[in-house]
């Protein structure tokens, strides 16, 4: 393989060297490629559809009706659509220097600011002058909803000479883009020297004040172009309510300050509707929330909805990822809170408790619950939820376990322990406990019995025809487990050998008088054997036989592979062992005389002429068989006397007869 790959390298060495040295020596200095007629096309050879769609049009870029592509495009491209120049903006700016443009005002459009020319202006071509993508005023309508310019009343000027007459497109030194300060660009259309602005205006000197504060330049509900919500005074022209005379020194002066202006026409008394007062209102600061002429928002607020409250309330500003419906919706901030004063806590237009409820509408309706969380029941929803919005689901104010320490500091270290319980470790106490209240004990969602089931389903369905473990089978988990934590594996209440001894005593009382006991039990390790739930077999048993045994004992299971195993060895170890303790040795059931003489027969002439007539009373029969299995037929251990192997007991013992 690697011979093959050498010799095609070489061949494409060869044949690459060729091609080269024939562009090179081609006589009259033609190349290559030119003999082969190779020819340089221009883009619109392949971009056709191109020439038909804008071509045609009245305004052409200027290099791309000379065809230069190049001046903005590169003539090659590894991604599609990508084969400009440089990027964004900066593909203009060698042509529309940045001075013209005025990109060193303070004050840019949008779209320029962001690097985004092509948002107003088509970059080949256009129907329309400078290349726009719409005439006049409609390119400015793709960014600047429509509606807002088109209400009932309509500035002149706007159908008439469109955007341009009061606004520069790409930049200014004036806000707003404005083409030259606010007071003048008005007073070139309105005369302030005019009898008819005089009388407009009160015959007070507004020249040369900001003609937005009262008025919208572009359209509006209100007559005169005033803004949606005006002040009385304002819209009957009785600037003088408020104002000193237009003829005195100071004419915008006020007759009083503050709040006190205000209350001239605003019982006080009538907004203060409990002790609790917001600052502002203390304060006598009507103007932090309220502007004094003219507003688009209703009862003249200086903002809109709740961005009016985050001014102050920062932090409630906060984007989260779970908003509460009455904040985001609806009145907002006055969903549950008194602009001016309230007799509850945090200016709240009703008691907490009452005013999640009259939404949460289902949680008054549920029955009174056995059991209570005091939270709840006080109506303190706070307590556990954030009112204003939380990135948690239910607005909770932390992790559901860390609201629940809050209160219950005191299980935090005796629920998370070595072994815990997954919703407790995942801090999901809602996953087993109802919040709010609760028929059963604990706040627990359901019966003992059926709420485990909720997530061990598999495990709770009863082993048919074999046995069930009786807490298990009542669905009494909590005999011996405990629901949040413990140090013990499979979160048990105690160690197993102590805690399965609380039912199972008898088995403690023959531990103390056995001589020899099961390892597994002695060390309290009963689920070596048995299944804790169900198994398909008898007494729980988590296998069948001598496969249960030999899972610890697995020399003796490689033995019995290969050798004559002893019957009951093979069959069921519970024929010649007792499975947890014994007062013989070796967990033996009875006395080992009495053990194999309930399938040997001692009183047999057969029985007697193999063991030489020795009385069985005098035998041990272990100590010269295997009692699970040898190599030898009749189960000798594998080392042997010699005069033993070979049948001559008369060598060493004095044999008499009986």
């Amino acid at each position: 393989m690697r011979n093959s790959l050498s010799r095609r390298g070489i061949f494409y060495f060869l044949v690459a060297s060729f091609v080269l040295a024939a562009a090179v020596a081609s006589p009259d200095g033609i190349s290559w490629a030119q003999k082969r007629g190779f020819e340089r096309k221009g883009c619109l050879d392949c971009h056709k559809n191109f020439a038909d769609k804008y071509l045609s049009m009245r305004y052409v870029h200027q290099d791309v009706k000379a065809g230069k592509c190049e001046s903005c495009h590169l003539r090659h491209g590894i991604v599609p659509k990508l084969i400009l120049k440089k990027i964004g903006n900066e593909v203009c700016y060698p042509c529309h220097s940045k001075a013209k443009l005025g990109l060193d005002k303070p004050n840019l459009h949008t779209a320029l600011k962001e690097g985004n020319c092509i948002s107003c202006h088509n970059p080949h071509a256009s129907r329309t002058p400078r290349l726009l993508k719409a005439e006049g005023k409609e390119i400015c309508y793709s960014c600047h909803k429509k509606e807002k310019y088109e209400n009932k009343v309509v500035h002149q000027v706007l159908p008439k000479d469109g955007c341009g007459a009061c606004h520069l497109s790409h930049s200014s030194s004036e806000a707003n883009l404005l083409v030259k300060p606010e007071s003048s660009l008005c007073g070139s259309c309105h005369d302030p020297a005019k009898a008819g602005f005089k009388k407009a205006h009160g015959n007070y000197p507004v020249q040369n004040s900001a003609c937005t504060g009262c008025h919208d330049p572009h359209s509006s509900s209100m007559g005169k172009l005033l803004k949606a919500s005006a002040h009385e005074p304002v819209a009957k022209v009785s600037c003088g309510d408020c104002h000193n005379s237009p003829d005195s020194k100071e004419p915008f002066g006020t007759a009083e300050s503050g709040s006190a202006l205000c209350y001239q026409c605003h019982d006080r008394s009538k907004l203060k509707t409990g002790k609790q007062e917001h600052k502002p209102f203390a304060d006598g600061s009507c103007l932090k929330c309220h502007n004094p002429h003219t507003s688009e928002n209703p009862r003249l607020l200086g903002r809109r909805a709740n961005a009016l409250c985050i001014n102050c309330h920062q932090q409630k500003g906060a984007k989260l990822k779970f908003g509460h419906a009455a904040v985001a919706g609806g009145k907002g901030c006055l969903s549950c809170h008194a602009p001016h004063a309230a007799s509850v806590k945090g200016l709240l237009t009703a008691k907490e408790g009452d005013l999640c409820l009259s939404c949460h509408k289902k949680l008054a309706q549920v029955p009174a619950p056995k059991t209570k969380h005091e939270p709840f029941t006080e109506g303190s929803c706070s307590s556990c939820h954030d009112p204003h919005g939380s990135n948690l689901k239910a607005l909770a104010k932390d992790r559901v376990d860390m609201i629940c320490y809050g209160c219950h500091s005191e299980k935090e270290a005796k629920f998370l322990r070595t072994n815990t319980h997954k919703p407790v470790r995942g801090g999901d106490c809602n996953a087993c406990h109802n919040p709010h209240g609760s028929q059963e004990k604990s706040l627990l969602k359901a019966p003992g019995k059926d709420i485990c089931s909720g997530c061990h389903k598999d495990l709770m369905a009863e082993a048919a025809g074999g046995s069930n473990h009786e807490p298990f089978k009542e669905r009494e988990c909590l005999t011996c487990h405990d629901p949040h934590g413990t140090d013990v594996q499979g979160m048990i209440l105690r160690p197993q050998g102590k805690l399965c001894m609380e039912c199972h005593s008898e088995m403690g009382e023959g531990l103390k008088s056995a001589k020899s006991r099961h390892m597994p039990v002695s060390s309290g390790e009963c689920t070596k054997c048995h299944s804790p739930h169900k198994s398909r077999l008898n007494r729980l048993l988590a296998a069948q036989g001598p496969d249960l045994c030999q899972n610890c004992h697995t020399g003796l299971k490689e033995k019995i592979r290969k050798e004559t195993v002893h019957s009951p060895a093979r069959k069921d170890c519970l024929t010649c062992h007792a499975p947890h303790f014994s007062k013989e040795a070796v967990l033996a059931k009875q006395p080992v005389l009495k053990l194999c003489g309930e399938c040997h027969n001692l009183a047999t002439p057969s029985f007697g002429k193999s063991h030489i007539g020795i009385d069985p009373a005098a035998m041990r029969c272990m100590t010269c068989h295997d009692p699970h299995s040898s190599k030898d037929p009749k189960l000798y251990k594998e080392k042997m006397h010699p005069p033993f192997a070979a049948g001559s007991c008369e060598e060493c013992h004095i044999v008499g007869k009986k």
